[in-house]
């Protein structure tokens, strides 16, 4: 996604960013390490890789635009931290970790229904390719927009399309007021239909969790709703999670059970499940392999970002 204020190819004034494209280079297989908080996932990396760190820092806020601009390496805490003083926060997962880990992997927060998705939440993205040369595609707002989406394709690919410097992220404002609710029994597919807009919404098969955010009025009048599907009453938060990720289809998370699974907890409507058992390996279809592959060797024709990865199996 470029808008018509960007070039595609950026010639960086910015010296952390050219020392980080001098760093990556156009040879010898490479990748970026962050927090490490998901090293192994999409398969082990490829022996003899180098490892290079992403710049950090927090380049530009604007509160007012609800935009930041900020640097891959920096953790999510330390970006989220500065914009809560401003009353904001953005739908980055904080599960610990690097934003350009965390928008590598590509794993929604748990209460994305009310914090966004992680391709709403990328505005714009700078990345060194493949050739060593930085790339920018996106801006802080959308318009005359053309050609491919970049900033939600590198969303999930796991550094193997390109190792991401900086991102222009979109914010929100933190609510005036977020409550949880719990119930045993109650039907989670029910919940999502009695309730305007839930900011998230758990069930492990035997209880089920929501999140309201809002003003005072507007989160009492929502819980007043949500009673009427089960006997939910005030929590302190929600349940802990099981160690292992799985990424399913929102109708598949909610056809899980304990023989699949283990112990585990649904992200209602997300597609994705916390599990006690790792997910096992997946087949990919013929037709996905082949786009797959044709994506991934039109931006690394040598393979060198992130050999051993493949965001299919993530």
């Amino acid at each position: 996604m470029t808008d018509s204020t960007t070039s595609p190819l950026l010639v960086s004034t910015d010296p952390v960013l050219a020392e980080f494209a001098e760093d990556v280079g156009t040879s010898e297989p490479v990748a970026v390490a962050g927090g490490r908080t998901r090293w192994e996932l999409g398969g082990a990396l490829g022996p003899g890789t180098r490892i290079v760190t992403a710049p950090s820092g927090i380049v530009d806020y604007q509160p007012e635009e609800m935009t930041v601009r900020v640097r891959a390496g920096t953790s999510v805490a330390e970006l989220h931290d500065e914009l809560a003083a401003k009353g904001q926060r953005t739908g980055l997962p904080e599960r610990g970790g690097t934003i350009g880990g965390a928008l590598v992997v590509g794993e929604n927060d748990y209460r994305c229904l009310g914090r966004g998705r992680l391709r709403e939440t990328l505005l714009q993205v700078r990345y060194v390719s493949a050739e060593g040369l930085m790339v920018n595609s996106g801006g802080p707002t959308v318009k005359n927009v053309s050609g491919f989406d970049l900033p939600r394709l590198m969303v999930g690919s796991l550094g193997t399309l390109g190792l991401i410097a900086e991102v222009i992220l979109r914010t929100n404002p933190i609510p005036a007021v977020s409550r949880w609710f719990c119930a045993a029994g109650a039907d989670p597919g029910a919940v999502g239909e009695a309730l305007l807009a839930p900011s998230a919404v758990l069930a492990d098969g035997q209880q089920t969790w929501v999140e309201l955010e809002g003003h005072g009025a507007d989160v009492d009048e929502q819980a007043a709703r949500l009673r009427t599907v089960g006997s939910f009453e005030v929590v302190d938060g929600p349940p802990s999670f099981p160690p292992h990720r799985w990424s399913l289809t929102p109708g598949q998370a909610l056809e899980v059970d304990d023989a699949m699974l283990g112990d585990h907890v649904t992200i209602v409507g997300v597609g994705l499940v916390f599990a006690s058992e790792p997910q096992p390996r997946r087949s990919i279809e013929p037709n996905i392999a082949i786009v797959s592959d044709r994506i991934k060797s039109n931006f690394d024709p040598t393979g060198r970002l992130n050999p051993g990865r493949n965001p299919a199996q993530k």
